[in-house]
C-alpha cells in the first residue's frame, strides 16, 4: 500500500513571518485575480474553510466567504457566539478540534495573535489572522495589491499616513518594510502612536532594503511631495480614548481637500469603514483621486491569493 504524503499548511499570522518573495508571490496574484487572469473553481475544490468572526467585518468576511466559494470551496461561518469558547472552553482547545475538521480558518479576535501563532505548528489547518488588536496582515496585502495595481510597482513609491497608530499602520510598516526603496510616514496624534517596538522592527527591516519608515506627531514634518494619501477611521474596532477630548487631539489630522491639494498627483487610500466629516472630508474620499473602493473590491481578489498560497 503506497502512502500518499500531504503538502505542509501554510499560515498568515503576522507579516513578519512572510519572505519579500512569499509576499510578493501574494500581491502579484491578487492583481492576476482582479484583472480576470485566472479562471476560478478549481483552487479550492473540495476543501473545507472556517469563516470566524468575533468583532464586526463588512469587507474582510465578505471577501474571505466568497473568495472561497469562487475557487471551490465550501465554508462554515461561526458568529461571535457560535462557539463554546463563549462557556469557558479555551482558544488552544477550539482550535485543536477544528484543526481536526477544516482545511483552513480564518478567524478575527480579540485574543492574542500569539495564540494563534502557536498553534500554527501543526500541519492540518491553514491559520489566516483576518485582524486581531495589534496586526491587519490581510488589509496591508490588499493595499499594495492596489497600490502595484495603480501605478505598475511599488518601488520608489512615497505614501503619507494621517491618523492612529493602529492595526492596520502596523501592518503597513510590516509590509511595506519588506519592499526596497519605498517611503511611508506615519502621522499620528500625540499618545496614539504605532507600537514601538513593531515600528522599530519595522524600521530595522527597511533600513536593509533602503526603505524609509518614519513617524511624527507634528504636521510641520509633511514632506513636499507623496504619491499616496492614507487614513483610517478614527474610532478603531475595539479600541477606546485614553483623552475625553480625543476629538479636537485627532482634528489637525484629518485629510480635508486642502491637505490634498499640497499633493496634486497623490492618491487617496483609506481601509474603510469611512466617516466623512471625521477622519476624511466627503469631497476627497468621493473625489476623482480616491481609489478607496478599488481598494475595498481588492480585499476579495487578495483573499483569493491568501487562501490559494495557504491551502492550495
Amino acid at each position: 500500500m503506497s502512502l500518499i504524503k500531504t503538502a505542509e499548511k501554510k499560515h498568515i499570522i503576522s507579516l513578519k513571518d512572510l519572505s519579500p518573495n512569499e509576499m510578493l508571490e501574494i500581491i502579484d496574484r491578487g492583481i492576476e485575480y482582479s484583472d480576470n487572469r485566472v479562471e476560478l473553481g478549481h483552487q479550492l475544490k473540495g476543501k473545507i474553510l472556517g469563516i470566524y468572526f468575533k468583532k464586526t467585518s463588512t469587507r474582510t468576511r465578505t471577501a474571505f466567504s466568497t473568495a472561497a466559494l469562487r475557487l471551490g470551496a465550501q465554508i462554515i461561518a461561526y458568529g461571535p457566539n457560535d462557539l463554546q469558547i463563549n462557556t469557558g472552553e479555551t482558544m488552544e482547545d477550539t482550535l485543536q478540534v477544528l484543526s481536526k475538521m477544516l482545511d483552513g480558518l480564518v478567524l478575527r479576535t480579540a485574543e492574542s495573535p500569539e495564540i494563534l501563532r502557536a498553534f500554527a505548528n501543526q500541519k492540518r489547518m491553514s491559520i489566516v489572522n483576518a485582524m486581531t488588536e495589534d496586526e491587519h496582515p490581510t488589509q496591508a496585502l490588499a493595499d499594495l495589491t492596489t497600490i502595484k495595481q495603480h501605478f505598475g510597482e511599488l518601488s520608489g513609491l512615497e505614501i503619507i499616513y494621517l491618523g492612529e497608530g493602529n492595526n492596520t499602520t502596523t501592518a503597513l510598516a510590516l509590509a511595506i518594510a519588506k519592499i526596497p526603496n519605498m517611503k511611508i510616514r506615519f502621522f499620528t496624534p500625540p499618545n496614539y502612536n504605532i507600537d514601538p517596538i513593531l515600528l522599530q522592527y519595522a524600521k530595522e527591516e527597511g533600513i536593509r532594503r533602503n526603505t524609509i519608515i518614519e513617524e511624527f506627531h507634528d504636521l510641520k514634518n509633511l514632506p513636499k511631495e507623496s504619491d499616496i494619501v492614507y487614513t483610517t477611521r478614527w474610532q478603531t474596532t475595539g479600541t477606546s480614548k485614553l483623552d475625553a477630548n480625543w476629538r479636537e487631539i485627532f482634528e489637525p489630522f484629518a485629510v480635508t481637500q486642502e491637505l490634498m491639494n499640497k499633493f496634486p498627483n497623490a492618491v487617496f487610500m483609506h481601509d474603510l469603514p469611512a466617516h466623512r466629516g471625521e477622519e476624511v472630508e466627503p469631497g476627497v474620499i468621493d473625489g476623482v483621486k480616491s481609489i478607496v473602493f478599488q481598494q475595498a473590491e481588492n480585499k476579495a481578489h487578495s483573499a483569493k491569493a491568501v487562501l490559494e498560497w495557504c491551502i492550495g
